[in-house]
């Protein structure tokens, strides 16, 4: 696999990932992306992913959501979330991935980034020099069509789990 495509760590979901590890490696920023990775394919935030939020600022960390979308889908969610937020990101340009570390205060060493794109997520959070984890998809059933061809291209490249 090509270095820039290789996520740090492939997991099931930031549901069940161990988040009081990470904080333990000295870890205190995180960067989310919201589609498929904290709810389903444009869905809102939900129960689910507020009280993630809330627990993991309550450990310590600084959170932010960093997506492509517009402004409309990203500010409710995130208002919704209560964390911050950068939206029309241009990922995998490093400038959005610089930007959030800016707004957490945080800086490369001590910042992990989730998400379920190898294109855009982790390829953009390798070029910036994060720690990147690739997440399953929560609902690859109900993606939308550019997403779906992206991912017929990441099965190419993606070893099996």
């Amino acid at each position: 696999m090509i270095k820039a495509l290789r996520p740090y760590k492939m997991i099931d979901s930031v549901y069940t990932f161990d988040f009081e590890r990470l904080y333990g490696e000295g870890f205190r920023g995180l960067i989310f992306d919201i589609d498929n990775t904290l709810v389903g394919d444009n869905a809102p935030a939900d129960e689910r992913s507020r009280r993630l939020i809330r627990s993991l600022s309550q450990m310590g960390f600084s959170c932010l959501v960093l997506s492509n979308n517009g402004i409309d889908r990203v500010r409710s969610f995130a208002d919704g979330m209560g964390c911050r937020y950068l939206c029309k990101a241009a990922k995998p340009h490093k400038k959005g991935f610089m930007d959030a570390l800016a707004l957490l205060g945080t800086d490369k060493s001590n910042t992990a980034c989730f998400g379920d794109q190898l294109f855009t997520d982790v390829l953009g959070a390798n070029n910036a020099g994060l720690r990147v984890y690739l997440c399953r998809p929560l609902d690859p059933g109900h993606e939308r069509l550019k997403i779906r061809i992206k991912r017929v291209f990441e099965r190419l490249v993606l070893p099996r789990r």
